[in-house]
C-alpha cells in the first residue's frame, strides 16, 4: 500500500488543523492505520492509531482530548483532526499503516509497515 499525507500548514496556538493520508492499493479496511510525528532532534512519537476492525483508537498522552483519528474505508482515507494546537506540536506528522491485524494496534513505530511522506505542522505561539 501507498500512503499520502497533507494538510499540513502553520498554524496559530489554539487553532485546528485536519491531516488527511490517503492510501493506495487494496484492502485498507485490513490495515490498522497510525499517525506519528517527529520533531527536529527528537525520536519519532505515537500520537494515534485506529484498529482494523471495530475501529478502536489509541491516543498518545500529549494529545488525549484534543486530536481525532477517523478512518473512511469507503474513500481509503485516515484523517487526523488536530484542536486546540500548542507549540509543542509542532512536527513533521507521518501516517503509517500495520497489516498484522492485530488486535492491540503497534505503538512503536517499528510495528508498521507502510509510510507516508510526511507532512509538516507548525504552530505558532
Amino acid at each position: 500500500v501507498q500512503l499520502q499525507a497533507s494538510g499540513g500548514g502553520l498554524v496559530q496556538a489554539g487553532g485546528s488543523l485536519r491531516l488527511s493520508c490517503a492510501a493506495s492499493g487494496r484492502s485498507f479496511s485490513m490495515y490498522t492505520m497510525g499517525w506519528f510525528r517527529q520533531a527536529p532532534g527528537k525520536e519519532r512519537e505515537f500520537v494515534a492509531t485506529i484498529r482494523w476492525t471495530g475501529g478502536t483508537t489509541y491516543y498518545g498522552d500529549s494529545v488525549k482530548g484534543r486530536f481525532t483519528i477517523l478512518r473512511d474505508n469507503a474513500n481509503n482515507t485516515v484523517l487526523l483532526q488536530m484542536n486546540s494546537l500548542k507549540p509543542e506540536d509542532t512536527a513533521v506528522y507521518y501516517c503509517a499503516a500495520d497489516s498484522s491485524r492485530r488486535l492491540i494496534p503497534p505503538y512503536n513505530p517499528a510495528g508498521y509497515d507502510y509510510w507516508g511522506q510526511g507532512t509538516l505542522v507548525t504552530v505558532s505561539s
